[in-house]
C-alpha cells in the first residue's frame, strides 16, 4: 500500500514541477516579449515628401475614435505609439493591406514633416466604405425660408424629416414619380456653333453652343429639353472656369431673361406650379431648393432653400416627387470617394416637407 502511496505522490510532484516550470517560462516570455516593445515617437516612422495636392491621393480615412495607434510596419507586432484624434488631422491612405491601410500623416499639419505610418483597419474607415450609418441627416449649415435667411438653426426638422430608405423602397417609390418628363423639340437644332430654332423656315439663334467668352468666363451649353408645362426650352450651361453649372430656361421667340434658372437639374411638378433642385455645393453639403412658379409673368418666388452638410447628390436628376410633400434621392455619405478597384456606396434618402409650409 505504501508503494502505491509513493507512486501516486511522484507523480503528482513531477507534474506540479513540469506546471509550474511552464508557468515561469510562460510568464518569463511575455515579459521579454513586453521589453521588446521600446517605446517609440516619430522620429521612429520614415520620413516622407508631404501631401501637396489632395486629388493624388488615393482614399482618405476618418475615425470616431478619441486616439488611433501608429504601427511602423502592416504587422500588429511591430513597434506601434498612439496619439490623439485631432479634428484638424488628415490621414491620406496610399495602400491597403489584410488588416492595415498605410498612410501619409503630417504631424501638426506641418507638411514638411511628414512620415508613412500603417494604422488598423479596425479603427478606421475608409473614403470609399463611408455609410449614412449613425449620421445626422437632419443637420444643415443655413436655410431661407420665405426670403427669412436662417444661420443659427442647425436642423432641418423646423422645416420637415430627412431619412434614410433602401434601394427597394427608391425603386418602387420611383414608380409613382410625378416630375415633369421633358422631351427633345424637333425646332431645337445645333447649326455649327450655334443652338437655334427653326420653325416655318424662320431660323432663330437661342445660344452660342460652346466657348462662349463673357465676363464671367467661358461657357457652353448643351440642349436638356422642352418644358409642356412653361413652354420652354431648357439648356445646361456650364462655366469652364469656376466648374459651375446653371439651367436656363429660353423662350426663342421672346428676349432671354435671367428671371427663371436653377442651379441644378429641374424637378417641375405642373399641378402646383413647382419647380425645384437639387444639387452639391461647392463649399459643403448639397443644396435643395423649392419655388413657387408665376405663369404670368414667368417667373419663380423661392420658397425654400436648405444646405445640408452630411450628404451629397449621386445624380441631380436622379431625385423625384411622389407627391407634393416627399422627394427622393439617391445620395453618397459626406466625404465619401471612390478610388481603384473600389466604388462609393450609394444611399438612399427620402425628404419630406410640412405640408403647411406652402
Amino acid at each position: 500500500m505504501k508503494n502505491v502511496y509513493f507512486f501516486f505522490m511522484s507523480c503528482f510532484l513531477v507534474l506540479s514541477v513540469s506546471c509550474n516550470s511552464q508557468i515561469k517560462t510562460d510568464q518569463t516570455n511575455r515579459i521579454e516579449t513586453e521589453s521588446n516593445k521600446k517605446t517609440i515617437t516619430f522620429g521612429d516612422f520614415k520620413k516622407i515628401k508631404g501631401v501637396d495636392n489632395v486629388q493624388e491621393v488615393p482614399f482618405q480615412l476618418f475615425t470616431k475614435l478619441d486616439s488611433v495607434r501608429f504601427f511602423t510596419a502592416p504587422n500588429k507586432d511591430s513597434a506601434s505609439m498612439k496619439i490623439a484624434y485631432g479634428k484638424l488631422d488628415n490621414y491620406y491612405g496610399f495602400e491597403e493591406f489584410e488588416d492595415f491601410y498605410s498612410i501619409h500623416f503630417s504631424i501638426e499639419n506641418n507638411i514638411s514633416n511628414s512620415i508613412e505610418a500603417f494604422v488598423l483597419k479596425s479603427e478606421f474607415t475608409a473614403s470609399f466604405d463611408l455609410t449614412l450609418k449613425g449620421v445626422n441627416l437632419l443637420e444643415i449649415r443655413s436655410s431661407t425660408y420665405m426670403d427669412k435667411t436662417d444661420f443659427n438653426n442647425k436642423s432641418y426638422a423646423q422645416y420637415g424629416t430627412v431619412e434614410e430608405v433602401t434601394a427597394d423602397e427608391y425603386n418602387s417609390a420611383l414608380k409613382s414619380k410625378i416630375d415633369e418628363v421633358f422631351t427633345k423639340n424637333p425646332n431645337v437644332k445645333l447649326k455649327g456653333n450655334n443652338w437655334i430654332s427653326d420653325k416655318n423656315g424662320q431660323e432663330q439663334k437661342i445660344q452660342q453652343y460652346e466657348n462662349l467668352v463673357t465676363e464671367d468666363g467661358v461657357l457652353s451649353y448643351q440642349y436638356i429639353g422642352h418644358s409642356n408645362f412653361l413652354g420652354l426650352e431648357i439648356f445646361k450651361e456650364d462655366n469652364q472656369h469656376s466648374n459651375s453649372s446653371y439651367y436656363n430656361f429660353y423662350n426663342p421667340e421672346e428676349a432671354f431673361a435671367m428671371d427663371l434658372f436653377t442651379e441644378g437639374y429641374p424637378h417641375i411638378v405642373a399641378s402646383i406650379n413647382r419647380i425645384s433642385f437639387i444639387s452639391n455645393n461647392h463649399d459643403t453639403g448639397s443644396d435643395f431648393l423649392v419655388a413657387q412658379y408665376l405663369p404670368e409673368s414667368k417667373k419663380q418666388i423661392n420658397q425654400l432653400y436648405v444646405n445640408f452638410t452630411n450628404f451629397k447628390f449621386v445624380d441631380e436628376k436622379k431625385g423625384f416627387w411622389i407627391n407634393h410633400d416627399t422627394f427622393y434621392a439617391q445620395v453618397y455619405p459626406l466625404n465619401s470617394a471612390a478610388t481603384t478597384g473600389k466604388k462609393q456606396k450609394t444611399a438612399y434618402i427620402k425628404i419630406q416637407v410640412r405640408a403647411e409650409l406652402f
